[in-house]
């Protein structure tokens, strides 16, 4: 008895769906009210033909009310029209997009892109060799009526997978946008990334070479293109980046960088330096660079006044480093780079010479000569931290910290870049300002204005 009620159970449900389908699919061939289903159609047709969603949502009340009242008896008599033709699932979708641009009420608006996607499944339901176009429209609604959501990359993944390279161009966009979104939130990995990605790409590789809405194809490949890339390097391996530089390697055979960039990269991406292409990219910069070393040597000096500076000062000669730098200052017409090689004079006669008079006037130099620019400053904060332990007795050595703070201070207070810099060195440095006790012994009072000595020269403001 059992058995039989439940067979008889989904007897019920199976003969509901069909009716439901049945129904949605109904045509007006045998309808006893084929007459009017017609005219209704012939009517409202004569409106839209030829005419986008924006065409409608500019029409006026009256006429779009009239358009869309003779639509709406249309599919109610006869949802599937004549069997034939689609008409009303699209018009319908068309209607109601004209309704959504047009709504304020935020409810209406759902309510109309919900019609919208059952439209869809109607049509898909009921003129089924229409399906894989529909999904590929269906899930590009999707993302621009709806937004974000998963259920739209499957949608778009599906109609990719039932249309194959007739899959309409539309999805790409679309496509890309949803994949940078959830890669980002972690929601799907690289491999689905680079799956689906794959695949739309093959779609479009294929249109663009047979030159049918190329264009098209190639617009949608190259957003799809921008928004998974941004992070390649996350997502695709060494067979990808190999696929994608081995040939740019071929092309500039001649190019010192480029070939230099390919080999870095790979081995980034996870190659191996015994691989093959890598050793082949690698074997390629060699010989050029054996071949073009004096050229390319002399070349990056030109463009680099400040090269051999820089690599004087990695073979510790600091003296020739200083003497190349101010040479590079004669070289240039651009303050900021001269500020740059002064500066460096600066950190080198400080850092290494332990020339403190000579690195604060260099450093007053690099700063006269890029306003604004902060590092100069925190550097003569350092100079007067590292004089302040040799700065006669503590009183002395507490004043000097207080100057170098107040370096520390204009410093974030002009560029504030090197805020953090200078915020560090503040901590580092509060707990040895000067002492209130102190202070009253020598009859100072907090705020007053006292002169630091050392061969510092500053004037600062008490302060504990």
């Amino acid at each position: 008895m059992q058995t039989l009620i439940r067979t008889f159970a989904l007897l019920l449900v199976f003969c509901s769906s069909v009716s439901v389908v049945n129904a949605q699919c109904e045509t007006w061939n045998d309808s006893s009210q084929k007459e009017q289903a017609e005219n209704a159609h012939v009517a409202y047709r004569n409106f839209v033909r030829d005419k986008t969603a924006e065409d409608l949502a500019a029409m006026s009340d009256g006429e779009f009310q009239t358009a869309f009242n003779n639509w709406k008896k249309a599919y109610d008599i006869a949802p599937a029209a004549d069997g034939q033709r689609a008409f009303h699932y699209q018009d319908g979708r068309m209607f109601y997009k004209a309704l959504r641009q047009n709504a304020q009420d935020q409810a209406k608006k759902q309510e109309y892109t919900d019609m919208i996607f059952t439209l869809y499944d109607e049509q898909a339901q009921c003129y089924p060799n229409d399906e894989a176009f529909l999904l590929g429209r269906k899930g590009s609604d999707m993302f621009y009526l709806a937004g974000y959501s998963e259920e739209a990359i499957e949608v778009l993944e599906d109609a990719i997978d039932q249309a194959g390279n007739d899959t309409e161009y539309v999805v790409l966009a679309p496509l890309g946008k949803l994949l940078n979104y959830y890669f980002k939130e972690d929601v799907i990995d690289n491999a689905r990334v680079r799956e689906l990605y794959d695949k739309a790409v093959k779609v479009a590789d294929y249109n663009i070479e047979k030159e049918n809405y190329a264009e098209y194809y190639q617009a949608g490949k190259d957003n799809l293109e921008a928004d998974v890339l941004e992070f390649a390097d996350e997502i695709f391996d060494c067979a990808y980046f190999k696929e994608q530089l081995i040939p740019k390697a071929q092309e500039n055979k001649d190019s010192l960088d480029i070939l230099r960039y390919i080999v870095t990269k790979l081995k980034a991406q996870g190659c191996d330096s015994t691989d093959a292409d890598v050793v082949m990219v690698q074997n390629m910069y060699d010989d050029l660079y054996a071949e073009k070393a004096e050229e390319y040597e002399a070349e990056r000096i030109r463009l680099n006044p400040a090269y051999a500076a820089s690599v004087a000062y990695e073979e510790e000669r600091y003296g020739d480093a200083i003497d190349l730098y101010e040479a590079a200052v004669e070289k240039t017409d651009d303050n900021e780079k001269k500020a740059q090689y002064v500066y460096q004079i600066a950190q080198i006669q400080m850092a290494k010479l332990g020339q403190y008079s000579s690195a604060r006037s260099n450093a007053n130099r690099a700063a006269g000569l890029n306003s604004g620019w902060g590092k100069p400053y925190i550097l003569i904060g350092d100079i007067y931290a590292r004089m302040s332990s040799g700065c006669g007795d503590a009183w002395d050595q507490r004043l000097a910290v207080l100057a170098a703070i107040d370096k520390y201070s204009y410093a974030k207070s002009i560029d504030s870049e090197v805020t953090g810099d200078a915020n560090r060195r503040i901590a580092t440095y509060r707990s040895s300002m000067p002492i209130k006790a102190d202070a009253f012994s020598r009859s100072l009072s907090e705020g007053d204005r006292v002169k630091v000595g050392c061969g510092i020269g500053e004037t600062v403001s008490l302060r504990f």
